[in-house]
């Protein structure tokens, strides 16, 4: 056992005067042990023992490790993104390249590039291919593949920006440039709704939604309705989509009326705007069209809050018919002690827009139901990455 002699002195708990700790959902004992652990996992003492024991030496390195990526990983986010601003990652796509052709291409000098170069290897997003000469490592190919990840590595800059000081953040002392961003932060409002940022966002929308797009094509079977709403479906990326991929499928897209123009024309150009009826308006303050069987919710709830989704989910409870269906596809926080799956990510992120917050599965289920929805379940998918789907149906 390790020495725990230079750790603080432990204080005896009095378990029955401590009804905040005790009372919430754990019993006495385990409240005790836990803090008997938090005290000796801490102690000088406890990492002796560890780092000498074989057993528990590989389990410390470990940690410790985990612990520098966390300590590490705003750097290498930088990292990212200064190759993705170089175009490092299309330039080796098309084929392996040295350091002085990629120097000569970013315009800097070969020492410094190097050290970019070195570090984008370490963390997988190049590969060395001999003597000073750089290819694509795993993490770097579908950044090279995918122009929509590209934008949204561009994009996370903002956020960056506005958590220089998180603290700053959390207290609602800075305007976070995030909230400047996206114009529908306004609600309806129409201040805000400048043509440049509107395109900007609906065209960030639109390239970051192919892999969402395959999740949902994977995961569920929609030639089984004969009319489909997308609510707040941006430039029609997924109606679109699912337009070509189901050609007996009628279609509805309903978003802001600058919005609803981008994806009107949009759909002229695939050349299903014959399947397609695109309509312009708010959901907080306008009726949704009438006339499907099947509503979707993409990437939409999240942005917004609880009055909000909640008024959402009641519209289009009302405007389905019996037996009409509802998938909602979301990022959905995982539950504690689970694979976190960008958890930390989006708390922030949504906390720098200023409007919505990350439910869980569960949240969003009771929300379906309190708007009159019956049989909530979770639809299997095989890449929950970017989504986790919910299907609710008007009995």
């Amino acid at each position: 056992m390790p020495e725990l002699s230079h750790s603080p002195p432990m204080k005896s708990l009095d378990l029955a005067q401590s009804p905040s700790t005790v009372g919430a959902g754990r019993p006495a004992w385990r409240v005790w042990l836990d803090q008997r652990m938090d005290q000796w996992m801490t102690s000088p003492g406890f990492y002796r023992w560890a780092i000498g024991n074989p057993i528990t030496r590989f389990i410390t390195r470990r940690r410790a490790a985990q612990l520098f990526e966390l300590m590490a990983g705003f750097v290498h986010s930088q990292v990212l993104l200064a190759c993705v601003r170089l175009r490092i990652f299309e330039m080796v796509r098309e084929q392996p390249r040295t350091l002085d052709e990629l120097a000569q291409a970013c315009q800097m000098s070969a020492p410094a590039l190097q050290r970019l170069l070195h570090s984008a290897v370490s963390v997988r997003l190049l590969e060395s291919r001999g003597k000073q000469l750089y290819g694509l490592g795993p993490l770097g190919a579908p950044v090279a593949a995918d122009q929509g990840l590209r934008l949204m590595i561009e994009h996370n800059a903002v956020l960056y920006d506005d958590m220089r000081d998180p603290l700053a953040l959390l207290r609602d002392q800075i305007q976070p440039h995030m909230q400047a961003y996206w114009p529908y932060m306004n609600g309806d409002k129409t201040h805000g709704w400048e043509a440049e940022k509107v395109a900007r966002y609906s065209e960030l929308m639109a390239t970051s939604q192919r892999f969402v797009i395959e999740e949902l094509l994977a995961s569920y079977d929609f030639s089984s309705h004969k009319c489909m709403l997308d609510v707040g479906g941006g430039q029609g990326g997924w109606v679109g989509t699912l337009a070509q991929k189901v050609p007996q499928l009628q279609l509805m897209l309903f978003d802001l009326p600058p919005v609803a123009a981008l994806a009107q024309a949009r759909m002229q150009h695939l050349g299903v705007a014959d399947r397609v009826t695109v309509h312009g308006g708010s959901f907080i303050s306008d009726p949704l069209p009438s006339g499907a069987d099947l509503v979707t919710l993409v990437r939409v709830a999240h942005d917004h809050p609880d009055a909000v989704v909640k008024g959402l989910l009641a519209a289009i409870y009302n405007t389905l018919p019996r037996g009409g269906r509802l998938l909602l596809a979301e990022p959905m926080a995982q539950p504690l002690g689970s694979a976190p799956l960008g958890d930390a990510y989006f708390h922030f992120y949504l906390l720098a827009m200023g409007s919505g917050r990350l439910r869980s599965a569960q949240e969003l289920r009771q929300l379906m139901l309190d708007a009159g929805f019956d049989a909530v379940e979770q639809v299997a998918n095989p890449m929950p990455l970017h989504t986790s789907l919910l299907l609710g149906q008007k009995n």
